[in-house]
C-alpha cells in the first residue's frame, strides 16, 4: 500500500499566497526561502515539474511530489480573432468549462480578463453569462490558473518587464465578490512580486454591487474596483441588474464612497455602463447618471452592448453613444467608449458563456421563454 496521497488529495500550489507557501514549508520543516524559490520556478518561469526546480534538494522535490501538485486548468479550446484578441475555454475538473480573453493593445501587451464563477449566480438580463445559470465557485487554483496559463503561452520570458499580461480585470464569467476568498486569494498572487507583480492600480474587479462585500473587500486588499452599473436609477437597474432589488442605488453609492475615503488617494472607480438602445441611452439617463455620480469620483467606461443569441436587446447607434458620451464629458466626467473586441469569436463583453450544468434551472427557463416568444 502506497503512502502518496491521492491527486485529488493533494495541495495544488498555483492557488497558494506567499503566506501559504511559507506554512506548507514550515509544515515540512523546510526554511521560508525555499518557498519563495518554488513561486519563481512557478509563476516566473511557468514550470509544472518539481523535477525541473534545479536549486532544490531531490529530496525536497520528492517531499512535494508527494503532497503537491502544479496543475492548471485543462485548455478545451484556443480561439483568436482576427483583431489580436485570444479566448482561452478551460475545462475544469468535475465542472463545466469557463473562458478568459487576452485583449491587445499597443507594444505587444494587455488585459487579461479572468472568470471566478461557472456560470454566473446573477442574472444580469444583458449579460449571455448570465442566461447560462450556476453551477460553482471557482478554487483559487482555478483562478489563478487562468493567468499561469495564459502567461505561459506568451512564452514566459524571463525578463519580467516584457510580460504582455500588464493588467488583469476580474470581468470573467461570475460575480467575483460571491467568491470572495478565493479571488482575493488570486488576486494577491496577481500582485506578489513572487507571482507577477502587477500593480495594484492594475488588478480590477469588478462587481455588480455586492455591497457588504465592497466593504470587506477594501479592508482585505487593495485593488482597482470597478462597478457594473449600466443604470441610473433603481427602477431600470431593477430591470438590468436584479441584485439592485437586494442594494439598491443609495446603498451602493454609499458602498463605493466609503472605498474612496477608506484609501483616501487620487483614485477613482471604473463605472461600467453597457449601451443598450432605447433602454439606457437617452440623455435623460444621462443627466440622472450625472445626478447620481456627482459625489463619487469616478471614471465612466461606455461599453456599445454585444449583441447574443434571442436576446431582445439591441446596441445603440454610434451617435447615441457619441451624444451619451459628450453630456457626461461635458460635466466634468471621464468618459471613454470601449472598442470592442473579439466579437467575432464570442470573446467581447457580455458574449462569455462556456458550459456550464446549470444549478439554477435558469438556463431552461430561458429556453422555454425563447420557444414561447417564437411561436407567438
Amino acid at each position: 500500500m502506497t503512502n502518496q496521497l491521492s491527486t485529488k488529495s493533494k495541495v495544488n500550489l498555483l492557488g497558494l499566497t506567499r503566506a501559504g507557501f511559507r506554512a506548507l514549508f514550515e509544515s515540512l520543516g523546510e526554511k521560508p526561502f525555499r518557498a519563495e524559490q518554488v513561486m519563481k520556478w512557478l509563476h516566473h518561469m511557468g514550470v509544472d515539474d518539481f523535477d525541473e526546480m534545479t536549486n532544490l534538494s531531490k529530496s525536497l522535490r520528492a517531499k512535494l511530489a508527494d503532497i503537491a501538485v502544479i496543475e492548471p486548468p485543462k485548455v478545451f479550446q484556443h480561439t483568436r480573432s482576427q483583431d489580436g484578441t485570444q479566448k482561452w475555454v478551460v475545462e475544469l475538473e468535475g465542472a463545466g468549462l469557463v473562458e478568459t480573453v487576452f485583449i491587445p493593445v499597443e507594444g505587444g501587451r494587455g488585459t487579461l480578463c479572468v472568470s471566478s464563477q461557472v456560470g454566473c449566480a446573477l442574472d444580469c438580463s444583458f449579460c449571455s453569462t448570465g442566461k447560462q445559470g450556476y453551477q460553482r465557485d471557482l478554487s483559487a487554483a482555478e483562478i489563478l490558473g487562468q493567468v499561469w496559463l495564459a502567461s505561459k503561452s506568451f512564452g514566459q520570458p524571463k525578463n519580467r518587464g516584457q510580460r504582455p499580461i500588464t493588467n488583469v480585470v476580474m470581468m470573467g464569467m461570475g460575480e467575483p465578490l460571491l467568491n470572495f476568498d478565493n479571488v482575493v486569494a488570486a488576486m494577491d498572487i496577481m500582485r506578489d512580486d513572487l507571482g507577477y507583480g502587477i500593480s495594484k492600480r492594475r488588478v480590477t474587479l469588478s462587481t455588480s454591487g455586492i455591497v457588504p462585500a465592497i466593504d470587506k473587500l477594501y479592508e482585505t486588499i487593495d485593488v482597482s474596483l470597478a462597478v457594473s452599473l449600466h443604470a441610473p436609477n433603481d427602477e431600470l437597474r431593477n430591470e438590468l441588474v436584479p441584485v439592485n432589488k437586494k442594494y439598491p442605488l443609495e446603498e451602493l453609492m454609499g458602498a463605493c464612497k466609503r472605498y474612496l475615503d477608506y484609501y483616501g488617494d487620487t483614485r477613482r472607480i471604473t463605472m461600467e455602463y453597457v449601451m443598450i438602445d432605447q433602454v439606457n441611452d437617452r440623455l435623460e439617463h444621462a443627466d440622472a447618471l450625472i445626478d447620481l455620480l456627482r459625489d463619487v469620483p469616478s471614471k465612466i467606461n461606455l461599453i456599445p452592448f454585444n449583441p447574443f443569441p434571442n436576446t431582445q436587446y439591441r446596441r445603440s447607434s454610434n451617435n447615441a453613444i457619441r451624444r451619451f458620451q459628450d453630456k457626461l464629458i461635458k460635466a466634468g466626467f471621464t468618459t471613454t467608449i470601449r472598442t470592442t473586441r473579439g466579437d467575432d469569436i464570442d470573446a467581447a463583453c457580455g458574449q462569455l458563456v462556456g458550459q456550464v450544468a446549470d444549478r439554477t434551472t435558469r438556463s431552461l427557463r430561458w429556453q422555454q421563454k425563447i420557444a414561447l416568444q417564437q411561436q407567438s
